[in-house]
């Protein structure tokens, strides 16, 4: 932590809502590079991710949250006891909808659960892009009866539109404290997270079905080979059954081979070296619902 400056503003921030209404992808935008993994498959972020946007006068702390969900198993439990935990320890929580689709059932469980939180809560109506201007205000009105939120800010966080100004509102709410991290910090995940995070993402964007919840990504190794600017990575892509895993690999590995080469420009940007990807594919059979396998896998209660 960084020694308190007068007038400095710092704080923690959720962003939590329904899966697929674009929170990662703001956390990306308003961080400026790729620290959270997208998809269009539910469920995608499984782990709170914290983003951090410094400026001159403030520190902003973004905690993107898993998707609010029904839990159909123990990962599922634990993901929403990750993102109703984040509610009792921000500064304020931006409840992110998708201007596109009507009010849901998952939107309604969510305002339920804002009802318990004396915490400020900033309405983001996202992907504005998507519908006519005419209709921004029909949207805003479908909410403002739901529940008494402090601001309503419509933003399109893939274009970039009003974002800054969501940013400038947010200040506002943060109260004054000190930089926890050094200004060129933008996430307190380690490499080796987000590399095994960037794979997934690959794994989920070239399967279908029930195939992509069935993933996880344990990153092996990681070494710099010695007087070269090439990283060695080796990583194991675990699968829940045997048919799974031929699915993964594809026809003579054609798919695993392209979820490597999918991966490892990713990698590449991230380290800023050339890398050298290895993956494998491991059967271990119903680990969503295996504490042993959850903790190994990097999903720890005791964190949250």
């Amino acid at each position: 932590m960084l020694n308190n400056t007068e007038g400095f503003k710092s704080g923690f921030i959720s962003i939590i809502g329904r899966p697929n209404v674009g929170k990662s992808t703001f956390l990306n935008r308003v961080v400026g590079q790729k620290i959270a993994i997208m998809s269009d498959k539910p469920q995608t972020t499984r782990n709170k991710v914290q983003g951090v946007v410094t400026t001159d006068d403030s520190q902003m702390i973004f905690i993107d949250t898993p998707g609010i969900h029904k839990p159909k198993h123990k990962l599922g439990d634990f993901m929403m006891k990750v993102a109703r935990n984040t509610l009792k320890e921000v500064d304020a929580v931006l409840f992110m909808v998708n201007a596109d689709e009507p009010v849901g059932k998952g939107d309604r469980f969510i305002i339920d659960m804002l009802g318990e939180s004396k915490t400020p809560v900033i309405l983001v109506i996202n992907k504005i892009d998507l519908i006519h201007p005419d209709r921004l205000m029909e949207v805003i009105e479908s909410y403002k009866d739901l529940f008494k939120f402090d601001e309503i800010v419509p933003v399109s966080a893939l274009q970039g539109n009003n974002v800054d100004r969501l940013l400038d509102v947010l200040k506002g709410y943060l109260p004054e404290g000190p930089q926890y991290y050094p200004a060129d910090q933008v996430t307190d995940h380690p490499e080796r997270f987000i590399i095994s995070e960037l794979i997934r993402e690959k794994a989920l964007h070239l399967t279908r079905e029930e195939i992509p919840h069935s993933i996880a990504v344990v990153i092996e190794r990681i070494a710099k080979r010695e007087g070269e600017e090439t990283v060695d990575i080796q990583a194991t892509i675990i699968v829940e059954r045997d048919s799974q895993k031929g699915i993964v690999i594809g026809k003579r590995g054609s798919l695993l081979k392209e979820i490597g080469t999918r991966a490892r420009k990713d990698i590449e940007m991230l380290l800023g070296s050339k890398v050298y990807l290895e993956l494998w594919v491991k059967v271990q059979k119903d680990w969503r619902n295996r504490q042993s396998q959850l903790r190994e896998y990097g999903f720890r209660e005791d964190e949250y």
